[in-house]
């Protein structure tokens, strides 16, 4: 209707203006006040009232005298619709002079949403273009609908219907309401995958962000049948193949079929797997003379015989540009060149070094943050502003970036410079929310039930900096700790931060004493590399330890226990911490390992002199099906140094957490003496230890992918003995009177009289058992059964532990 207004008024203003240009022609004869409607000051203006008649003759742009042409009248025309100011314009000739006739559109008074729940007001009017006070546009009001239904649509809802209602208000003013029937939500009810040979449909849904419908829906939104979701699903199932050398995989479609009966969509994937391809010759050819090839050799991640993967390539050729750029050469490209070999299913590689064109990244601009400082974006860059621009660097810093956390979205472009040699970065992110509040519960059978409320922030002020407070209550345990980290210390690559920590915990039946520990930790971690980090700390703590004494106290208590009771202990002491993660996923890997290599010296100041070194080594590789295999290896050491002696808090002790089927404590050194009366003996703890674990986790594929659960068995072995403390305590009074004869206890390693009579074993304690893993929307929780196969008469085993927690 509106457009063949439009060019109805069009029409007759040309053929308006044909009237006027014919006048020209013959002007000798026209009348002066004829010629003078030529001119666009003698137009007369009618119907405006909020539009001054000066503004609507502005559109008439002549000069003075000028006569107006039918390609003027038609531009001004044209501009008068597009202001969006006037619903009709009509041009006509009345008496030799040019009339404009216009009717004004009504102004917007207010914007109001009706019926809408899931979706609040604050979000719908950041979208709509209709806004209070702009004059009312049909044509806007029709894409401010359309807008509304996509935000809806993206929230799965596809039922939802919107009517926008004009409510007349007098004197040119309308409300405008957009009259929202929301509808029901629409989700993925399943995932189908066609073609998969290689990795089950459970492996491929655990790669992808979209998941199905189910009972925990509540809790999450990534079931929603979104497009965009969905397009960045099929580039993560490329990369997942492609990094498991999968070279020819392709997706041949991706359908959405909706099933009313469930109430969702119904996705199907079909793909085509293609051969799994392993690496051939790998080969470095430089067209730059002064390049080391035996440097770049060492810089890249794969070798010959591996199974080829795309991710390691990418790397191999961030590493050697990096490489190549320290010998000198900025401009300097390394491209891979992969010939595929489709009888042997090899790739030969081949790393190609040349001189790429002499680039400059003439200006970096940052757009879209609201929150994050641009300093912490741009910090994330190998170069800065007039360095030489390298995609490979470019996509470097965009992973970076993504990797951060602080944004929905990251994205790279780039655009002409002021020159041909200069271009400038354009980097678009959104911020999106990164704080957290937790209130979180569980249980464990060492602690009791314990809570916790902590409130953290990894974007503390856009800064990038990580902030958290905490406090937990338990039965047995008390405390609250703080922690900041800055991780680009003196504008390094370089993790800082500290840690406060205050903590009580009650005596139980694993523990025979009362301790409250305050102190805190500085700490450093340096990247070297990728995979390989150094962290360094120094920390200073007090523990104050304390026994119960009763009458009975010689009796049911270890002496090595009085030696330490009502003291208060200060250590000093610094680490470090070498880790090297080759992990496939921190947060649930099923391939790669982790080494971890840890000592502490205490003895700068303070009350303990010891080393402690401990190494932890973890492997995982995929087994049959979905089953992932878990090796597990553990040893430690403390001994003291100096003239101190190893306080018996300064030992190891260990029980599930080293062998399971164990109590807490319940393995290694106990004091024989402490149960000589039918009481339980006490720990004493030993300085070496070993564990050895084999674990193998099946997830349970007939429920939901979502729910999270696992099925483990289980084999460990390990071992914790050498105590080094003392045996006799003449510095507690009445410790003659209490000495007993340690060769009457079978199994003490103790002679002759003493208060403490040692029973220390380097036998393997060994069990197996089952484990059921539930990675809940509650926070982890597992349930192990283990039975104790091997072990000494004095330790206590445990058949059944639980832990878990939760967060809402």
């Amino acid at each position: 209707m509106a457009r063949s207004r439009f060019v109805s008024r069009l029409a007759s203003a040309v053929g308006f203006a044909l009237l006027v240009a014919v006048g020209g022609v013959s002007g000798a004869v026209m009348a002066p006040g004829a010629a003078m409607a030529q001119s666009a000051s003698s137009i007369v203006v009618e119907g405006n009232q909020r539009v001054d008649a000066d503004t609507i003759r502005s559109y008439f742009q002549t000069s003075p005298g000028q006569s107006l042409t039918p390609a003027k009248i038609d531009e001004a025309l044209k501009g008068l619709y597009a202001t969006g100011l006037f619903s009709d314009v009509t041009i006509s000739n009345r008496g030799g002079r040019m009339v404009v006739t216009v009717v004004e559109n009504q102004v917007i008074n207010r914007v109001a949403f009706e019926g809408n729940k899931k979706v609040k007001d604050d979000q719908l009017s950041l979208e709509v273009q209709s806004k209070a006070r702009s004059p009312l546009s049909k044509t806007t009001v029709q894409a401010d609908t359309q807008r509304i239904i996509d935000i809806y649509h993206r929230a799965g809802r596809y039922d939802v219907r919107v009517e926008p209602k004009i409510i007349e208000r007098g004197q040119g003013r309308v409300d405008l309401v957009f009259e929202i029937t929301e509808g029901d939500k629409l989700g993925v009810a399943e995932i189908k995958f066609v073609g998969n040979k290689a990795f089950s449909a459970y492996k491929l849904k655990d790669e992808i962000t979209t998941t199905e419908t189910n009972w925990l829906s509540w809790l999450k939104n990534s079931d929603i049948y979104d497009v965009d979701r969905i397009n960045t699903d099929q580039e993560l199932l490329r990369r997942f193949y492609l990094k498991h050398g999968y070279a020819d995989f392709r997706i041949i479609s991706v359908t959405a079929d909706l099933d009313r009966q469930r109430d969702g969509f119904v996705l199907t994937y079909v793909i085509d797997e293609g051969p799994q391809y392993r690496i051939g010759t790998v080969d470095v050819v430089s067209g730059i003379k002064d390049v080391d090839i035996k440097d770049l050799r060492a810089a890249l991640r794969v070798a010959p015989g591996q199974v080829y993967n795309a991710e390691l390539v990418e790397k191999s050729v961030e590493n050697a540009t990096i490489e190549v750029s320290k010998s000198g050469y900025a401009f300097a490209q390394v491209r891979p060149r992969g010939d595929r070999n489709v009888e042997t299913r090899t790739i030969s590689l081949v790393f190609a070094v040349e001189e790429g064109p002499r680039v400059y990244v003439e200006r970096i601009e940052i757009r879209g943050n609201t929150r994050t400082r641009d300093w912490v974006i741009r910090r994330e860059f190998d170069f800065a502003e007039g360095d030489a621009y390298n995609r490979v660097l470019v996509d470097r810093a965009e992973r970076r970036l993504r990797n951060l956390g602080y944004f929905k979205d990251v994205k790279i472009t780039n655009e002409p410079g002021t020159a041909p040699d200069r271009i400038i970065l354009v980097v678009t992110v959104e911020d999106q929310p990164t704080g957290e509040f937790s209130v979180s519960g569980g249980y464990s059978t060492t602690d009791g039930f314990i809570g916790e409320v902590a409130i953290s922030e990894k974007n503390f002020l856009g800064r990038g900096q990580y902030v958290r407070l905490a406090g937990q209550l338990g039965e047995n345990v008390q405390g609250a700790d703080f922690s900041f980290t800055e991780p680009y210390f003196l504008d390094y690559r370089m993790a800082a931060g500290f840690d406060l920590f205050w903590k009580t915990t009650s005596a139980t039946s694993y523990s025979q004493y009362d301790t409250e520990t305050a102190g805190g930790t500085l700490r450093v971690a340096l990247p070297l590399t990728d995979e390989l980090t150094l962290g360094l700390r120094y920390m200073l703590s007090q523990k104050e330890i304390s026994v119960s004494v009763t009458d009975e106290v010689y009796n049911n208590i270890s002496w090595a226990l009085l030696e330490i009771n009502n003291e208060s202990i200060l250590t000093s002491a610094v680490g470090y911490t070498l880790s090297y993660n080759m992990l496939d996923n921190n947060k649930n890997p099923s391939s790669g390992y982790l080494l971890e290599l840890k000592q502490d010296f205490a003895g700068l100041g303070g009350d303990s002199q010891y080393v402690r070194t401990t190494f932890d080594a973890r492997y995982y590789m995929p087994v049959v099906g979905d089953a992932v295999l878990l090796l597990r290896g553990q040893a430690g050491n403390v001994a003291a140094w100096g003239n101190e002696d190893l306080r018996i808090t300064d030992n190891f002790f260990k029980g599930p957490d080293l062998v399971r089927g164990f109590a807490p404590n319940g393995i290694g050194p106990r004091d024989l003496a402490s149960g000589a009366f039918g009481q339980d003996m006490d720990a004493l703890g030993g300085t070496l230890f070993w564990g050895a674990t084999a674990e193998v986790q099946f997830p349970l594929s007939f429920l939901p992918k979502d729910f999270g659960l696992k099925f483990a068995v289980f084999a460990d072995a390990g071992s914790l003995w050498d105590y080094q403390g003392n045996t006799t305590f003449p510095n507690i009074p009445g410790w003659e009177a209490s000495l007993v004869d340690c060769s009457a206890f079978s199994g003490s390693k103790t002679q002759g009289l003493a208060n403490v009579c040692v029973a220390d074993s380097d036998l393997i304690r060994s069990s197996v058992g089952v484990s059921l893993i539930w990675a809940s929307p509650f926070g982890p929780l597992r349930f192990d059964y283990a039975w104790a196969l091997t072990k000494e008469w004095y330790d206590e085993v445990q058949e059944f532990r639980f832990s878990g927690g939760t967060s809402f």
